[in-house]
């Protein structure tokens, strides 16, 4: 990942609108959302303290804000972010449309910030993680979750092939997402204490590849990068590519697999009370 004066890899309009889209529909889509928020919500049980005022940080639709209100954490307070006011607008808690790039709190508002699988989609995550810690009091914790680069490289592989065989050459049809060995040290720079980043691989059967597909475009997740070819895929290429997927992806009942990986980064603002590592 670059600092956002040297990169800009995603077109953050066309991911609002992206939301903003499957925002009516996002419940039949949502269960890899689900998962994760489950998964945060566990770790948050490893902490023993509370969290009074807490901001969920690319909301969804509250999948995991509404966790977290029944987790016994002692949250009173939760703020529902997102970048879709759609999406914000089926939240729990206030609710609040804004942008990940531009956070619109004052330093310190916040005893914990958590964020499930939005911030592969932020230009600037140095940034962005920067701000989160500006809005977190002392000794506030920060617990996110957001796509790594081994995600969907079933798909991207066959895609790649296809298009290969069809026209000599490729497009980047998959949004690039951050690599794991790369999260590590932005928490450090970004001034969170005592840092803990790890990877999770969730994967997900389908009928075929199209199916796939459908599911990315419901969950909002389909290419927003600047880089992406103009003109959609043609129906040809599409078919080459769930053909090669089928071949090589496919389990012993005809269903084929996809990875998510998810990479998940902790991290406290500094307080004179926490262990030195």
């Amino acid at each position: 990942m670059a600092d956002s004066d040297t990169m800009t890899v995603f077109d953050r309009a066309l991911v609002r609108r992206h939301r903003d889209r499957a925002a009516s529909g996002f419940a039949a889509h949502a269960f890899l959302v689900e998962e994760v928020a489950e998964r945060l919500v566990d770790r948050l049980h490893d902490v023993r303290q509370g969290f009074a005022t807490a901001l969920d940080l690319g909301c969804h639709r509250g999948e995991l804000g509404r966790r977290l209100l029944d987790a016994g954490k002692g949250v009173r307070t939760l703020v529902s972010c997102d970048l879709s006011a759609r999406m914000a607008g089926h939240a729990p808690g206030l609710r609040v449309a804004a942008d990940e790039e531009f956070l619109p709190f004052a330093p310190g508002s916040f005893d914990l910030v958590v964020s499930a699988l939005s911030l592969h989609w932020v230009n600037d995550l140095p940034g962005a993680l920067i701000q989160v810690r500006r809005a977190l009091r002392p000794d506030g914790l920060f617990v996110g979750a957001m796509l790594g680069g081994e995600t969907l490289f079933e798909l991207r592989r066959c895609l790649m092939e296809a298009e290969l065989e069809l026209r000599g050459g490729v497009s980047p049809r998959i949004s690039p997402f951050a690599e794991l060995r790369d999260v590590g040290g932005l928490l450090q720079r970004a001034g969170f204490a005592l840092p803990v980043v790890d990877g999770d691989e969730i994967t997900v059967t389908y009928e075929n590849a199209f199916r796939l597909m459908a599911e990315l475009r419901g969950m909002g997740e389909t290419n927003a990068g600047l880089n992406r070819p103009r003109a959609p895929a043609t129906r040809t290429l599409l078919a080459l590519a769930a053909q090669r997927y089928a071949e090589l992806h496919a389990g012993a009942d005809g269903r084929i697999e996809a990875t998510f990986q998810v990479i998940w980064m902790l991290g406290w603002t500094p307080h004179e009370s926490q262990q030195k590592p």
